[in-house]
């Protein structure tokens, strides 16, 4: 009879720990899926924080282009210096904005084209070999907002 009560302690103790093992288990797996969670959402927040303006930049990168397209058209004119000087002030101060908020060109003439970078418009034959596959005109320059690309470089490409 003691026996039978032993084995069923032991058979007792054997579940319990059993039982023990299986909750550590599943106690376990919820705090690591947990900790999983609050990384992610973490991640998510930095992200939604550093790109929470992006459409507002897209939105002022044509303001931005036109700045640039006037003072192109002001340098080969001979209109005054003062239209010169205060074109050249609004988009110095305007990409100096950005560039605060961190929206950086991307870098495209002369580069080796690239499809995370570039979009090809156009492909112009070249007779250099050096030049081939390389950008040789830039039509729209491409931006990035803290390094994710919001708008790609628009080129030409040698083939």
């Amino acid at each position: 009879m003691e026996k039978e009560k032993e084995e069923k302690k032991k058979s007792k103790l054997k579940e319990a720990q059993e039982q023990l093992a299986e909750e550590k288990d599943k106690y376990l797996r919820l705090a690591a899926e947990f900790d999983n969670y609050r990384r992610r959402t973490a991640k998510e927040r930095l992200e939604l924080i550093s790109t929470a303006g992006e459409k507002i930049f897209t939105d002022i990168l044509p303001i931005l282009d036109d700045c640039e397209r006037a003072l192109a058209v002001l340098q080969e004119s001979d209109d005054s210096k003062a239209a010169k000087e205060g074109t050249e002030l609004i988009y110095n101060k305007l990409f100096a904005f950005l560039k605060s908020n961190g929206i950086n060109r991307i870098e495209a003439l002369g580069q080796e084209f690239n499809t995370d970078f570039h979009e090809a418009v156009a492909q112009f034959p070249v007779e250099e070999s050096e030049k081939k596959n390389m950008i040789i005109d830039v039509v729209q320059n491409g931006y990035t907002l803290n390094g994710k690309v919001i708008r790609f470089a628009k080129v030409v490409v040698g083939i």
